[in-house]
């Protein structure tokens, strides 16, 4: 046979060859989030296809409460998650091995009660349900409240919820005055008060406060973070993550009902209560690195007079990728 003919049988053969894929995707990767709405983006990067370039298989779970997440990220359980940016600064100081990919939320946290406050002083005397104390929205509340002059522990009453709809729901029985809800149960409380006759509203918008006393009109209060064994094996899946999430908010912000019809199941609620939320909880995509400088901020504040809370100083560079 001459070379020219072996040649070209051979290369017949490469071609009938299926075509390999840019990368070898892993088998399974489990996305886990909050009980809020940025998890609703995962739901949505899942259901679009956004994600078909990152694993054979990518499923959406939720965790109940943040020491689960702290559990589950210890044991390496959880590989992949939306977890308060104050948490993943922690436990990247103490050496677990945990990077935040991006930031998904400017902020979704509001204070809703029966009228619009102006300042944080309408609080005083009052009761404030607060789920999640000793985290992200308890550790904002105290930090904004102090700004304004407030005392967390004397001016007024904090009556602590184990879950966002424990807060909503002690709202809605009249059993307290106020509560500091994270999208959706803000969203919740509103649609369950106008079904029973009663009005609440955003009465305070965090954010604004956020921006009015440290500098910043942005909270980045929770991003994706992800342990180092899986983001080592796999570099090419972690940007193709990225990039489908970017994907995913765009569509989320565009298509609120369709979100929202993605995310019911994930997040166990109705969809109206979902897309309501949609609008009201500053979704975003950005780059952890990019962000570094509104994360700082954020760390920073949250971190006076604790330092202990982000694991005794703020992340060094390898801990935004």
């Amino acid at each position: 046979m001459s070379l020219s003919r072996r040649h070209l049988l051979a290369s017949s053969a490469l071609l009938a060859l299926p075509a390999l894929p840019a990368f070898a995707r892993p088998g399974e990767l489990v996305l886990w989030g909050p009980p809020s709405t940025p998890s609703a983006v995962l739901a949505v990067a899942v259901q679009q296809g956004f994600l078909s370039a990152v694993a054979g298989q990518v499923s959406v779970r939720v965790w109940r409460d943040p020491d689960e997440l702290r559990a589950g990220l210890a044991a390496g359980s959880i590989q992949a998650s939306i977890v308060p940016t104050v948490t993943a600064a922690n436990l990247h100081n103490r050496g677990l091995g945990l990077r935040l990919l991006n930031v998904m939320t400017d902020g979704l946290n509001t204070i809703v009660a029966a009228e619009p406050m102006a300042d944080l002083n309408a609080l005083r005397g009052r009761t404030l349900a607060m789920p999640f104390i000793n985290d992200s929205p308890g550790l904002v509340f105290r930090r904004l409240a102090r700004a304004e002059g407030l005392d967390p522990a004397r001016d007024l009453r904090i009556q602590p919820a184990g879950t966002p709809a424990e807060a909503a729901q002690l709202l809605l029985a009249g059993r307290v005055d106020a509560a500091m809800l994270p999208e959706p149960a803000a969203s919740a409380a509103l649609i369950g008060a106008a079904r029973a006759g009663r009005t609440l509203v955003r009465a305070f918008d965090v954010q604004a406060a956020f921006g009015r006393h440290f500098g910043h009109a942005s909270v980045p209060q929770a991003g994706l973070a992800l342990r180092d064994g899986w983001r080592t094996e796999h570099p090419q899946a972690v940007e193709a993550l990225q990039a489908g999430l970017v994907r995913a908010v765009a569509y989320a912000r565009a298509n609120p009902a369709a979100a929202a019809q993605a995310a019911a199941g994930v997040l166990g609620l109705p969809a109206p209560v979902i897309e309501q939320s949609i609008a009201h909880s500053l979704l975003v995509a950005h780059r952890a690195r990019q962000a570094r400088p509104a994360l700082e901020t954020y760390l920073r504040v949250v971190a006076e007079g604790n330092i202990g809370l982000i694991g005794g100083r703020l992340p060094a560079d390898d801990f935004y990728l």
